[in-house]
């Protein structure tokens, strides 16, 4: 092999590179651990999850900007840390996953200024309708409603969308195509406006590597917030509607003596023990651990001040200058300042004229710049500003932020960013009035009580007006220009979707998955080298490489991790053995035939060997892998993107990294047998006539397939939520339950029984109903969770409803996951998994009909996929009412059942390759003969992965958690299907059909 150097050197950088970067993810653990043991020794009999949540979140604080680790040439804080470690999804770390739908109807009523024309209204309601059982989005359904009724009626009439705030949008009688575009420009800003003012909102949270993003033109929003523990702070966060205002702002000159005797108060307040020791013990707000923001090195309290946290000026502010920001702290501090100015203490000491002042921070911090010629040590850690807000009794606003019409980024004269900003006539008296009576003052843009901007007034301003600021950049501009925009938001996104796994379900799934994931590698690596000896330990350092490299890629990149991402490797994994296999039994071929070692291993690792086999499999695969990324959505996504990172690393340590190792062993006259003494002969001189075989083989098929079919039509199949709506609720007891009873509980909480049945343990149930699921509102979820409870509350001892509710980790007692779908969604979730098994197997028949030249091998393929997915589905319909295991259809089932897909074809590939090696070859002999032939030489290679495969599939479904033993179950039937199929099914048919192929040509 060439270039042997080179692949040398490329692994062995790749290797360092993937331990260093999945060095931070344990790095990152070991700094949580230490702040879950700080909790614990904090923690008191009274103390609730969430205070030692907050224990914990006060302790990551404290450490996050400290140096944790030092290499020599750099340094980390936990922050780095964290940036940098392998990202877990929902069901592996705990959070919430929600889709969110702003309404596009809402958007429509409101740009019409509310219309009451009965066309408009009429066309509404019908796309009302029409959308619970269409996949279009809601515009394109109104559209064509509107037109099936208009008559002579214009979108542009004036009492529909010809109206004055819309004048220089939409001209009168414009034709209704081009006012349609108009609408979805509008639309698409509304969207775009509720993504930023969310996305901003979610990075104050504190969540490690969120997510959000726009799905589509469909006005929905997608976030995950893995690791997020307080699930109704987090829900309100995200549904609430932005409240933008605007304030008249005190400036630092204002607050200045204010803020050197609170400095003197709270350097009073923090010498006295007793004092803290009151506050600690009267009120848990002010514990005076929370605080003092909990600093690790904070032992001595009587030497901090306000100043310690918070840096204003001491200095006399020069005449004539004055600023909005009236100090600055660091971002970890904030919550510290803000629990010390509002203690009563320093509150009064608020002169009359600043009684009603409230601080608020800036929407975003900043990195403070190092002066040119400073000497000695500057701080560079970020910082926030902090704005006095005038205040009033009622803390009403001077303008409320709906008196927006437009905004948008400009440029000035001088070609300086700048915000353009336009308000209606109501608007317009009352920015009129306000501007007027503030010239030379400071007025405070706010959304969501964090300050955006808060500019000087030069000038007494009319309904268009401009906001700028002398560093102002583009990107600023824009920010405050979509905030502006928020004000006129016509409604807080709605949740349609809902996700939500507690951190102990979390942790349970990491502890099992990952316990059960080693125990079935080990089985392999012990496998191999039972099997092929030492040419087996080889293939072993290869096989951990490789996980190695996928793991260290996913970390690399931020990809995150799932159960059904772990499936994915798991077929990498088998694949990567596969080309091992293959490699190796071409090989034992080239010994058996009396082949020099060296030759044999030169053919093996040819193209014409075993390469050619190992490519073709691995091409259908990855062709599979892109589709699902494409079509697919949540866990579908996941297992694609696994599959396809392994593709690559498997195939470079199955090829590469073998080759190295054997070529090393056979120069240094290491006598490789490629087998043991238990193994020896095993597999060889087998001559099965398969094709005679195969009506047999045809009658069993299709009578499982039959069988499976009418349990389906009759019985059907278990649909998860994610495909017919409805929420459920896994909820854990301190005692066994009886399913039956509880359902019968529950009916008259719900009005109907709901399904319940045991999920993993005999404590714990899956609770699922459709209960007012078609009634929206956050405070509908709440409704129907507090219902739940109620009907449960005889099960639940003194447990209350705070710690009945999903997140925090539970000790007892609770709801460990939810899940919600609407069933407008569940529908579109069914389709797009649709496209995703049709639009993998289209693909993956023309690939095969391009390589193999017969429509014949398509064919074959193709149908023997279409054989395992049923005989599955019909496994499901059939056993899902008794297993003692959840064994519903939802996204992990359709994941597991592409897993199905991509093992099969690789199987069949295998084959396909072989058969076509031996037409090649012995071109005198039956196509029957060869067919035989083929499938018999490569029988050892199919039953030994398909041992492996299984042996890792059987460890984590006996070992793993209780939310992957269906998913699991899918695989093992799935494999243990496939591989009979490759040899039995897709092989005959294609036989069968290249003899009709044969006649008609």
């Amino acid at each position: 092999m060439q270039n042997k150097g080179l692949i040398k050197l490329f692994a062995l950088l790749f290797g360092l590179v993937s331990l260093y970067q999945l060095s931070f993810t344990f790095l990152a653990n070991k700094v949580e651990d230490d702040a879950v043991e700080y909790s614990k020794n904090r923690a008191t009999e009274t103390n609730t999850a969430r205070e030692k949540a907050s224990f914990e979140r006060k302790y990551l604080d404290s450490v996050a900007n400290k140096d944790i680790i030092d290499i020599g040439i750099a340094k980390y804080t936990y922050n780095d840390v964290k940036d940098k470690e392998m990202n877990l999804g929902l069901d592996l770390k705990g959070g919430i996953n929600a889709i969110l739908q702003v309404s596009v109807k809402e958007v429509l009523k409101s740009l019409s200024n509310d219309s009451k024309n009965e066309v408009f209204n009429k066309a509404l309601e019908a796309a009302d309708v029409r959308q619970k059982q269409s996949s279009l989005n809601y515009l394109d359904l109104f559209f064509e409603e509107f037109e099936k009724i208009a008559g002579d009626t214009k979108l542009s009439d004036p009492s529909i969308f010809g109206t004055k705030a819309l004048s220089e949008k939409i001209t009168f009688n414009e034709a209704n195509i081009t006012v349609r575009e108009t609408l979805q420009e509008e639309i698409n800003s509304s969207i775009v406006t509720t993504l930023e003012v969310l996305r901003s909102r979610i990075d104050k949270f504190g969540v490690s590597s969120p997510k959000i993003q726009r799905i589509g033109n469909s006005g929905r929003i997608q976030i995950e917030l893995p690791g997020a523990k307080d699930i109704e702070r987090v829900t309100k966060l995200i549904t609430s509607k932005a409240e933008l205002q605007f304030w008249e702002v005190h400036t630092n000159a204002e607050v200045q003596n204010f803020f050197f005797a609170a400095n003197a108060k709270v350097a009073e307040m923090l010498k006295d023990d007793s004092i803290l020791e009151k506050e600690k013990d009267t009120t848990k707000k002010d514990d005076i651990d929370d605080l003092l923001g909990e600093e690790t090195d904070s032992t001595k309290v009587n030497q901090k001040t306000l100043q310690t946290y918070l840096d204003f000026p001491t200095y006399q502010i020069p005449q004539g200058y004055t600023s909005s920001v009236v100090a600055s702290a660091k971002v970890t501090d904030t919550s510290t300042v803000n629990k010390l100015l509002k203690t009563k203490e320093v509150k009064a000491l608020l002169s009359t004229k600043l009684r009603n002042t409230k601080f608020l921070w800036d929407y975003k911090p900043f990195t403070p710049k190092k002066p040119e010629n400073f000497v000695g040590e500057f701080n560079e850690n970020p910082r926030i500003n902090l704005y006095a807000i005038k205040g009033n009794r009622k803390n009403k606003p001077n303008i409320e932020g709906d008196v927006i019409a437009d905004a948008s980024q400009v440029f000035d004269q001088l070609n300086k960013p700048e915000v353009s900003m336009t308000m209606n006539s109501s608007g317009t008296k009352q920015w009129s009035k306000l501007t007027g009576e503030n010239i030379g003052k400071y007025v405070a843009i706010i959304l969501d009580d964090n300050v955006y901007s808060a500019p000087i007034i030069k000038g007494k301003l009319g309904s268009m007006s401009s906001i700028s600021g002398g560093s102002m950049t583009v990107a600023e501009a824009e920010d405050i220009a979509t905030v502006l925009k928020a004000g006129k938001l016509p409604a807080a996104a709605r949740m349609i979707q809902a996700e939500i796994v507690g951190p102990s379900l979390g942790q349970e799934a990491i502890d099992a998955s990952f316990l059960s994931f080693g125990l079935a590698i080990v089985l392999v690596l012990l496998w191999m080298i039972l099997y092929y000896g030492k040419a087996g330990l080889y293939a072993d350092i290869a096989l951990v490489i490789n996980i190695l490299f996928i793991f260290g890629i996913l970390a690399s990149f931020g990809a995150v991790l799932t159960l059904p991402g772990i499936a994915g490797i798991i077929l990498t994994i088998g694949m990567s053995v596969d080309a091992n296999v293959i490699i190796f039994e071409r090989i034992k071929e080239g010994l058996f035939k009396k082949k020099g070692l060296k030759q044999s291993v030169e053919e093996g690792f040819s193209i014409k060997g075993a390469l050619s086999a190992i490519i073709d499999a691995n091409i259908t695969t990855l062709l599979t892998g892109i589709i699902l990324y494409v079509f697919g959505t949540g866990p579908i996504k996941g297992f694609a993107l696994t599959l396809m990172i392994g593709i690559a690393t498997s195939l470079f340590t199955a090829v590469f990294i073998s080759r190295i190792l054997i070529d090393r062993a056979v120069n240094k006259g290491t006598n490789l047998t490629f087998n043991t003494s238990v193994s020896k002969g095993w597999f060889q001189n087998i001559n099965v006539e398969f094709l005679r075989k195969r009506k047999i083989a045809y009658i069993i098929s299709g009578a499982i397939i039959i069988g499976g079919l009418v349990s389906i039509f009759s019985i059907g199949l278990k649909q998860g939520v994610d495909f017919k709506g409805g929420r459920s609720y896994v909820v854990r007891f301190d005692q066994d339950m009886n399913a039956t009873e509880v359902a019968g509980k529950l009916k008259d909480a719900f009005g109907t029984a709901p399904e319940v049945k045991a999920y993993g343990t005999a404590n714990q149930l899956k609770i699922t109903t459709v209960y007012k699921i078609d009634e929206k509102g956050t405070e509908i979820d709440d409704e129907v969770q507090n219902t739940l409870y109620t009907g449960l509350k005889s099960y639940l001892g003194n447990l209350s409803y705070e710690n009945f509710k999903p997140g925090f980790e539970k000790e007892g007692a609770g709801v460990m996951s939810s899940i919600k779908v609407e069933p407008t969604i569940a529908d579109d979730i069914k389709t797009s998994a649709l496209y995703a098994v049709f639009g993998s197997l289209l693909v993956v028949f023309l690939y095969i009909l391009l390589r193999f030249r017969k429509v014949s091998f398509s064919i074959g393929a193709v149908v023997a996929v279409f054989h395992d997915v049923l005989i599955v589905l019909g496994v499901f319909s059939i056993t899902y009412s008794f297993m003692p295991f959840d064994m519903e259809i939802g996204q992990s089932f359709i994941a597991a059942l592409l897993t199905v897909v991509g093992y099969s074809l690789n199987d069949t590939v295998v084959i396909f390759d072989r058969i076509r090696e031996f037409a090649g070859i012995h071109t005198k002999w039956k196509y029957s003969e060869v067919v035989d032939k083929a499938l018999s030489s490569t029988l050892g290679r199919t039953i030994n992965t398909s041992l492996t495969t299984l042996l890792v599939m059987l460890a984590i479904f006996l070992f793993g958690g209780d939310s992957i033993k269906g998913f699991m179950f899918a695989l093992i039937i799935g494999v243990a299907v496939g591989t009979y199929s490759s040899l039995f099914v897709a092989t005959p048919i294609m036989f069968d059909t290249s003899k009709k192929e044969e006649k008609n040509d």
